[in-house]
């Protein structure tokens, strides 16, 4: 497993951008895939995007497609979710996550290492 730690959550107005980063540790990074999922309170936690360990293939939800970028780099062991044009709904906790395989996947419960997450809050 490797240990995570997310960064660049905080308090934005709608139709801002912030920008999330993940730091990694512990493993040899680019040997993973990497996502970012979101909970809302009162609402199970949900998908918002993913990277192969090269960047070549991404994945995302598709309330957050051209509005969210996701990248990485390798280099600085980080992951990063650059999210623009900000919406009220998209106001909850992001996560990022790692599992060690090759194909992206939208899965929880295959991902086996968690941040603590960090907060977003749009307002309206």
């Amino acid at each position: 497993q490797v240990q995570l730690v997310e960064s660049g959550g905080g308090l934005v107005q709608a139709g801002g951008s912030l920008r999330l980063s993940c730091a990694a540790s512990g493993r040899t990074f680019s040997e993973y895939i990497m996502g970012w999922f979101r909970q809302a309170p009162g609402k199970e936690r949900e998908f918002v995007a993913a990277i192969n360990w090269s960047g070549g293939s991404t994945r995302y939800k598709d309330s957050v497609k051209g509005r969210f970028t996701i990248s990485r780099d390798n280099a600085k062991n980080t992951v990063y979710l650059q999210m623009n044009s900000l919406k009220p709904e998209d106001t909850a906790v992001y996560y990022c996550a790692a599992d060690r395989t090759i194909v992206v996947h939208t899965t929880p419960f295959q991902y086996d290492s968690w941040g603590q997450g960090t907060q977003v809050t749009v307002s309206s």
